[in-house]
Parts: structure tokens; sequence; C-alpha cells
């Protein structure tokens, strides 16, 4: 069996805690993220997934939960080295390739900080190779090195965000909708550069968007959220071939495909959270409905879906 990395349990995320305007951007979820994996996490603009990402890499303080990295709990107290070490086991890849590089740095000091951060390089011209290897390996040039961000397109841009992240030799990296400011003819590029690292380096991604397609693309396993819970997770093809809860459903049906007679006759189901009628009464709770196949219901909803689950 795949060794667990990441162990998420019972996370919660709020803010402003406790007042009228309390948003429960992550509410009370739980997943495993296995080595060598990528876990996608999908859902609408809003719906905690971007969050849930800043939480584990301890960029928000959780407030409430569990994130265990290897067995060793992310957001207990921590001294500076263990921070410092923990920082350089875990990346990330931020969304906004213009927004997440300084202008003023040239990209070999980008892409150094890292390696400078924790002593990496022996010296100078071992710092210089480092970094020419990063941006050969994500395919730039070593020329590069001595431009500035504004010189790069976007797509040029969010591989040196990859480089950057993978300067510190990390194990695992969320990749935070790296691909949404990018045109669609740069996406499929920048997808298959991770899927190539991931292969030669033995990486483990949490990759977080809202395009359903690239994330089946990608993805060994998918989770769906729905305003700060997880209400679904899947091995990748079962979710597409067998969804069962309703958001996830409807999620899939807002998906084009290029056929005109499809597109024609598509009819996109809509979600509405009055179709569970649960009561008071009523326990809900991630439910195993097949193997490796969760779903956020009830009692009764987990009889009818185990019902209607194709085999």
């Amino acid at each position: 069996m795949a060794e667990k990395l990441l162990e998420i349990k019972n996370l919660k995320q709020y803010f402003n805690p406790g007042k009228a305007n309390m948003v429960k951007a992550v509410d009370d979820i739980s997943f495993d993220i296995y080595k060598g994996e990528t876990l996608g996490l999908v859902g609408e603009s809003g719906c905690g997934k971007s969050t849930t990402g800043r939480t584990i890499i301890r960029l928000y303080d959780a407030t409430d939960g569990q994130v265990l990295f290897n067995g060793d709990d992310v957001h207990g107290k921590k001294s500076r080295s263990q921070l410092k070490n923990f920082n350089r086991k875990m990346q990330m890849i931020f969304q906004d390739p213009y927004a997440s590089l300084n202008p003023r740095m040239k990209v070999a000091d980008i892409i150094a900080e890292g390696i400078d951060i924790h002593g990496l390089a022996t010296n100078k011209q071992d710092r210089m190779k480092r970094v020419h290897d990063l941006l050969e390996t994500v395919g730039l040039n070593k020329e590069h090195a001595g431009r500035y961000p504004h010189e790069f397109s976007g797509g040029q841009r969010q591989r040196i965000g990859i480089a950057r992240a993978l300067a510190v030799e990390p194990d695992f990296i969320i990749a935070d909708e790296p691909i949404s400011a990018l045109d669609v003819s740069i996406q499929a590029q920048v997808v298959n550069l991770m899927q190539e690292l991931q292969k030669e380096k033995g990486l483990t991604y949490l990759f977080i968007a809202h395009d359903l397609s690239m994330v089946k693309y990608i993805s060994d396993r998918i989770g769906v959220m729905y305003y700060g819970k997880l209400v679904e997770l899947a091995p990748s093809d079962a979710l597409y071939n067998n969804p069962l809860h309703p958001y996830t459903q409807s999620l899939l049906s807002a998906i084009p495909l290029p056929d005109p007679d499809y597109e024609r006759n598509r009819r996109r189901k809509e979600y509405n959270t009055a179709v569970h009628n649960y009561t008071a009464d009523d326990k809900l709770e991630m439910r195993e409905v097949a193997p490796g196949h969760f779903v956020y219901c009830s009692e009764k909803e987990f009889v009818q879906y185990q019902a209607q689950y194709k085999h």
C-alpha cells in the first residue's frame, strides 16, 4: 500500500471566529495524500480550496484540526530550524505568475532565494550552476537568468515559479490554480512539465483548480469542495464515470465537449441544497460508498448511493 505523506484531520479555517461575520472557509475536512500521487482539489470560486492549500503550508494558522506531514504536526509549536526544514520540504506554486515574482529581482536571484536561505550552494559558481540547471529543467535557457520578470510571457513566468519551488528539492508541492491565468495553448505545456518533473523527482502534488477537465488529466484522485466542505473524494476515473454527490454531478454537467451535437443537447444540472432534505437528526459525514470513493452524506443517502453505484 502507498505510504501517506500528508494527513489532514478535521481541518478548520475560520475567518473572524466568534463574530457575526464569521466565514467558515474550510469547515472540518479530512483527507490523506500519498507519496508520489497527485490529488486534485476542485470546486467553484470561494469554496475554500485555495484556503485549504494555504492552511496546509502554514501561510494561515489553522483554527482547529491537524495537518500531519510525514507524521509531524505542521501547526504544532516549532523552532526556527524546524520551520526552516519544513519550508524546504513543502513548496507552493502560486496562481498569478505576474504577482508572484518580485519585479525588482533578476530571475537568477528569484530562483536562488531558497538556495541562499537553506545554504544549499557551496559557492557562487555552484549557486549559478544550480540556477542554470533549474532553468533548463523547466524548459528555459540559462541566458534567462540575467533578465527581469517583465521580459517574460505568462507561461515563462510560471515556469520560473516552478523552478523556484524546485530549487530547495521539496517532497511536496501545492499548485494553487497554476494554470488559470495562462492562455489555453500554454496550460497543457505547464501541466505536461509538472507531470514530467513528478516522474523524474518523485514529487507529490496537491493540484488546486476549477478546470475539471484538466484536473482529470493530471490527478490520481480528486476531491470536490463546496462551501468549505469536502463533499466527494474518489479516484479520478470513478469520480468522472460515477459521480454521486449532486454538486459533483452539477460541476461535471458544465464541462463543454468539442462535439456540436452533444453541446446542442447538453443540459446543465443545477445544484440546490434542498435536494438533500436533511433533518436535525441526520448525521452528515464522509462515508465510503465504494472502495476509495467517499461522499459527504446522511445515513439515508449513503444507502441510496450504494444502491445506485455502478460497479
